[in-house]
């Protein structure tokens, strides 16, 4: 599911265009609060912080699940296109061997009947097609939600003037361990996640 890195990424991209517009328009920043890890910006310069977007991936519980079910639910459509597959071959199968003996009428009737599977192969085939776009889409938008969610709660203690999703190889090429508060985001997320599982039993 690397269609959130990309969400995410381009969320960090957008992100330091706006912290260096207002850096070079000479917009005033606000304050900055001693950070909690100790690393501090100057006084009246902005306060960041960034979280490493493979890793948050590959740690937190929810997402892991996201991505389980939607390989099941690729699996599963696999599955059912190919037993249409496989059910229109065996027919055109039997209709061929009969072609010799059938009647016009009825030769006509088979093509019919074999146009018929194709498009009902092929309507299928888009319609899962879609379900799944659908259900990642969806999957990609409760997930970014629930990260907004959690660094606005987790910033009012925080107080950092820009959080920044960090991937390798996208625009940032250097950054600070101090300021990577990733370890964070993991274990409050995957706390609220358990929590909801439970919840929810």
């Amino acid at each position: 599911m690397k269609n959130i890195s990309t969400l995410l990424g381009g969320l960090a991209l957008l992100g330091v265009a706006i912290l260096f517009y207002l850096h070079f328009s000479g917009s005033p920043a606000k304050p900055a609060a001693a950070a909690s890890n100790g690393s501090s910006a100057a006084s009246g310069s902005l306060k960041i912080a960034y979280f490493d977007i493979d890793s948050l991936q590959t740690n937190y519980k929810d997402f892991k699940d996201a991505e389980d079910q939607l390989k099941t639910q690729d699996s599963d459509n696999k599955i059912r296109l190919n037993s249409l597959g496989t059910s229109y071959q065996k027919r055109l199968k039997e209709l061929q061997d009969k072609a010799p003996t059938m009647s016009q009428a009825e030769g006509e009737a088979a093509q019919r009947e074999l146009a018929t599977l194709q498009q009902r192969y092929n309507q299928t085939e888009v319609e899962l097609d879609q379900n799944m776009k659908k259900t990642q889409m969806d999957m990609m938008t409760r997930l970014h939600n629930d990260v907004e969610a959690f660094l606005k709660e987790y910033n009012k203690e925080k107080g950092f003037s820009y959080i920044f999703a960090y991937q390798p190889g996208v625009f940032i090429y250097y950054k600070d361990s101090a300021l990577d508060i990733t370890g964070d985001m993991i274990k409050g997320l995957n706390e609220q996640y358990e929590k909801k599982k439970k919840e929810k039993k």
